[in-house]
């Protein structure tokens, strides 16, 4: 029987799942670490490796024991982490300090002044990362650590992402030279691109700070996607996981991109990572400039084409919220909400509370209702939640679909989706395209796909995908609930633009509530005919 590995890195525990080629999944491991917050900064989000692989160790463990697996007969093992996570190494690639984790927001600063100095010097770069580049991202964090640890600036040697230093520590690569990196998570998060050379030059660096002089060819090493190989599990590991020396590792990635491939991404689809924030998946054909999108890369989900990350700044965390405020639960508000019907509740609901990701790209801006009246309930914000989520992403699907993305269905992953009918089916008839909820759940299943293919048991990610990936549940739309969400997707658009863009053109906006106001009056009459 061939075994192998597939690991999942997340904000506050890694999983452990061994995968059988014939069996599926045999059973997994997870051991938690701390995430360091600072009651004096919100901005601070740390974690430190060490923890994380204690903890990897644990959870290798207690896989194995849990599948009364032998470590001898792990084929392959692959990782994917969150991103950009962010550690500074010195020497031998030591760290420095922790991680900056991915939700770590310290660096602000530093974005606004490499969005500036992006625009100021025309950096094709930044406009293939939605046009502004984020505190979430690589440079900022690196440049907002060499500016806070002037004591430790002789010993930094290079920066790496979460998913390369873990597979550098497995490996026992100790030099920067012989270091893979990830295209996907580079791509997405340092503006690298084979399409310009890499990463951007030198020039533009130093000219943002003479901090980052040099930096270009510090953050050296292999740039590869993950159908290569990265290296081999070392001795010590080995000894420490309970598996064999020497076995296969490929170059790692992002957990939602591989999230995407566990969930059966083709061509023509895109995957929807909803947790308390979603990551929007798809692919291309071509690599094509989509404006206000995350990143256009090729070979950062699926290695023969060109993968495209958008997103929505909070999901789960607004559902949380209007739950928290009720003094209640997102699961006990959730039922009861099955009987509603598109634009029944009057509200319109803007999702920025945690700003906008994807397309305006703007942090600044904050959540909006409108509609209100005295009558109205928790579990009808939360429905208009539901309904504004899915808006939104209709705004993104359609930017990528202009620019010759195609999309001719979803597939709603991560973990909300698995717990939440409701939320599907509004987003098949918001969308008016079928969704498809995988059966179970498919954490780490992106990294067996990929160990699978580094042991030699498939020879593409595509025909792994087919023996591997779960059965879904689809969700169709409804031609009724589908009419209704067009008239009201067109409401949507307008305040979106209208009210999400700084510079944008005054708009009559008169129109909206009267029309709010009629289209959930006809809601209640369909209803109770």
């Amino acid at each position: 029987m061939s075994i192998v590995a597939g690991v999942d890195f997340g904000t506050l525990n890694v999983r452990v799942s061994l995968f059988g080629k014939s069996e599926g999944k045999l059973g997994s491991g997870v051991a938690e670490y701390p995430l360091h917050r600072s009651p004096q900064d919100p901005n601070v989000a740390t974690q430190s490796h060490g923890a994380q692989m204690e903890a990897l160790e644990r959870a290798m463990r207690s896989a194995l024991k849990a599948c009364h697996a032998s470590g001898d007969a792990v084929q392959a093992l692959a990782l994917d982490t969150t991103g950009s996570s962010v550690i500074p190494v010195g020497e031998g690639l030591e760290p420095l300090d922790d991680y900056y984790l991915w939700c770590d927001h310290r660096a602000w600063h530093e974005a606004q002044e490499i969005t500036t100095a992006a625009h100021a010097q025309g950096l094709e770069a930044i406009d293939w990362c939605g046009g502004v580049y984020s505190s979430e991202w690589g440079f900022s964090k690196l440049l907002h650590w060499l500016r806070h640890n002037p004591e430790k600036r002789t010993r930094f040697v290079t920066a790496l992402e979460n998913c390369d230093m873990v597979v550098a520590t497995l490996c026992g690569i100790t030099s920067p030279a012989d270091l893979p990196r990830s295209i996907c998570a580079m791509g997405h998060k340092w503006m690298w691109n084979a399409k310009w050379g890499g990463l951007p030059s030198d020039a533009f660096l130093s000219s943002v700070d003479p901090l980052l002089s040099g930096m270009r060819e510090k953050v050296a090493g292999r740039y590869e996607t993950s159908d290569h190989i990265a290296g081999s599990l070392s001795a010590k590991w080995a000894a420490r996981l309970g598996l064999r020396a020497g076995i296969p590792i490929p170059v790692g990635a992002l957990d939602a991109h591989w999230d995407a491939v566990a969930a059966n991404i083709h061509l023509g689809d895109v995957v929807n990572v909803i947790g308390t924030s979603t990551c929007i998946i798809g692919v291309s054909e071509q690599q094509t400039l989509v404006p206000g999108v995350c990143g256009v890369v090729p070979g950062s989900v699926l290695p023969k084409y060109t993968g495209i990350e958008a997103g929505l700044s909070a999901v789960g965390d607004i559902f949380d919220g209007i739950a928290r405020r009720a003094k209640s639960t997102v699961a006990a508000l959730t039922n009861g909400l099955e009987p509603y019907r598109a634009g029944q509740t009057g509200l319109l609901r803007m999702t920025w509370d945690n700003g906008d990701r994807t397309i305006l790209v703007n942090p600044n801006l904050g959540g909006v209702t409108l509609g209100w009246n005295l009558m109205h309930t928790a579990q009808d914000e939360l429905f208009a939640a539901i309904e504004g989520t899915a808006l939104h992403t209709r705004i993104i699907l359609e930017r990528m679909q202009e620019r010759g993305s195609p999309v001719n269905r979803l597939i709603n992953g991560g973990g909300i989706p698995q717990k939440n009918r409701v939320l599907n089916q509004v987003y098949a008839n918001a969308l008016n395209k079928p969704v498809l909820v995988p059966s179970g759940d498919v954490t780490s299943l992106g990294s067996a796909i990929f160990a699978f293919l580094a042991s030699g048991d498939y020879v593409s990610v595509e025909e792994a995908q087919a023996a591997l990936c779960p059965a879904c549940e689809t969700f169709l739309p409804d031609e009724q609930e589908a009419a209704i969400y067009n008239r009201l997707y067109v409401l949507y658009r307008q305040l979106y633009f209208s009210l999400g863009e700084p510079d944008s053109p005054g708009m009559r906006l008169g129109h909206i509530l009267p029309t709010l106001r009629a289209i959930a009056a006809n809601a209640r009459t369909l209803e109770t005919e």
